[in-house]
């Protein structure tokens, strides 16, 4: 499969068409949306204008899983390079006027807009039925991925599900019940038509199961955990996706679209080392990689690196565990690892910023999960050098560990740890079965116990913390929050973008106020 053709072949820019009262003429020669998409191949390169979003700088190449990361546990500031918008999310000092959380809030318009004209524009498309029918289940897709990040990260949110037509056209916030009902219908709408899997140059679109479990996790954040249940059960009863048995094998290059994962954004590295400056990924021309490699590279930026937390999080000898968790030195480089292939050693004076604490010991750590230095030398790793690694949005470890949180919830405490086992017997890993000694299962509390160690050791770093925060806080499962900032009524949401207040005088206009409480 030749990941430079998958979904960028055919990339078109879609125009809304924007009218205005002073100056009403249009350019005959420039397409419209009403003049382009009436064929099923315009449709196609509509679609994927969706998932250039997607993958954008905006969102998935960096912004997005920056804004998760910071909203997690799981992670600290490597030093003083953290710019200071960054530092704001993770300190708990945001305002409405953050630049970061507003790029992220415009990537995931842009990408409904463009869904919604995919969406809008297929009654019009007869050629071929069942690429227009596909096309739109994408669309949708998408566009209930969009909404899901939307309204965890920002409470109820404008909906807009028609693209956007005048300059006037503005949206108050709905609910958020309402936006969530959207989500809902959206994903079973997509996974009653979308196909159970793609071959060669159509590898990285949504999916059958891919839906499915998107949708399974929405059910999740909301306490349905029967319906959730029943949604993961279909992706296991589906006998496409299996655990690798290499745990590196879900980060690295060489074992993408793997059985393992449902859900996948596209990049590639042209060998130019450039990224998309515009964050837009708009233009054929345009860098396809993503910058995760170098912001969190311990040899390069190193602005982020694992929380004290995270690290300590892991089973370990040294702490009475009967194994150290090899996961453990599969997310994580600690100083005198080797990297490039086992050829060079992690010096500490190699690691920009600040050093951590394992087990008493003051060292330095960093990310291993998406960089590229397991096979770079230490001259490629310290330049400007952006990543062609493909990110797994949604793998099935994290199917089988929201199965085991939905047994428990619903009284199956003895299928729940059954589910734990599965990932911890995962050949390369193969940590000792639940009940152990430090995590007893013997009753709901306990399970959630090791459930939620489980989940951090074998899913951080890969942007789901933040959503587990916020649903189990709301249960009250968290002794002590797990940031010192935290304020009840304020801190579960970001503040709404105060460009969004500025521009769009609609928006507490609906049953929800324009800002979210505290801001």
């Amino acid at each position: 499969m030749n990941k430079k053709i998958t979904l960028l072949a055919s990339m078109v820019l879609i125009v809304a068409g924007f009218s205005c009262k002073k100056l009403d003429k249009v350019n005959p020669s420039y397409p419209t949306v009403d003049s382009y998409f009436t064929n099923s191949a315009q449709l196609l390169s509509g679609t994927n204008a969706v998932y250039v979003s997607f993958h954008a700088g905006f969102l998935l190449g960096r912004e997005l899983f920056y804004l998760h990361d910071m909203r997690s546990d799981e992670f600290a500031a490597g030093g003083g390079q953290l710019e200071v918008v960054r530092s704001q999310i993770l300190n708990g000092a945001l305002s409405p006027g953050n630049t970061q959380t507003s790029s992220v809030w415009n990537g995931l318009y842009i990408l409904i807009h463009r869904a919604n004209t995919v969406i809008n524009s297929a009654p019009k498309v007869t050629d071929n039925a069942a690429l227009r029918d596909r096309c739109v289940a994408e669309a949708k897709c998408m566009r209930a991925w969009a909404y899901y990040n939307l309204v965890v990260l920002w409470g109820g949110v404008p909906i807009r599900l028609k693209p956007v037509e005048n300059i006037e056209d503005y949206s108050p916030r709905s609910s958020v019940a309402q936006v969530y009902a959207q989500v809902i219908a959206d994903l079973k709408d997509a996974s009653a038509v979308l196909p159970a899997s793609y071959t060669g140059a159509d590898l990285g679109r949504m999916t059958k199961g891919g839906a499915q479990a998107l949708l399974g996790k929405v059910y999740l954040q909301n306490g349905n955990y029967d319906l959730a249940k029943a949604e993961f059960v279909k992706v296991m009863d589906s006998k496409l996706y299996q655990l690798v048995d290499n745990y590196e094998y879900n980060f690295d290059e060489e074992h993408e679209f793997n059985k393992e994962s449902l859900m996948e954004a596209i990049y590639f590295d042209r060998g130019d080392r450039k990224y998309d400056a515009s964050f837009t990924g708009d233009g054929a021309a345009t860098a396809q990689t993503t910058l995760r490699t170098q912001e969190y590279n311990p040899l390069s930026w190193r602005n982020l690196i694992p929380s004290d937390k995270y690290l300590n999080e892991f089973e370990n000898i040294a702490t009475g565990a009967l194994k150290t968790d090899p996961r453990f030195g599969m997310s994580v480089y600690l100083t005198g690892d080797k990297y490039n292939n086992g050829a060079t050693t992690m010096l500490d004076a190699d690691q920009n910023g600040n050093a951590s604490i394992i087990n008493g010991v003051k060292i330095k750590a960093g990310w291993r999960k998406y960089t590229l230095i397991y096979k770079q030398d230490k001259a490629v790793a310290t330049k400007t050098y952006w990543g062609g690694t493909n990110y797994r949005v949604i793998r099935y470890a994290d199917i089988l560990l929201m199965m085991a949180e939905c047994e428990n919830e619903l009284g199956n405490s003895t299928g729940a740890v059954a589910y734990l086992n599965q990932i911890r017997n995962r050949p390369g890993v193969v940590m000792p079965n639940y009940p152990t000694a430090q995590y007893a299962v013997d009753s709901k509390a306990k399970v959630i116990k090791a459930l939620m160690h489980e989940r951090m050791v074998e899913l951080g770093a890969e942007e789901v913390r933040n959503f587990d925060i916020l649903r189990w806080r709301k249960k009250g499962y968290f002794s002590t929050d797990p940031f010192s900032y935290f304020r009840a009524g304020r801190d579960e949401l970001l503040p709404i973008p105060q460009d969004e207040i500025a521009n769009n005088p609609s928006i507490g206009k609906g049953e929800v106020s324009a800002q979210n409480p505290g801001y």
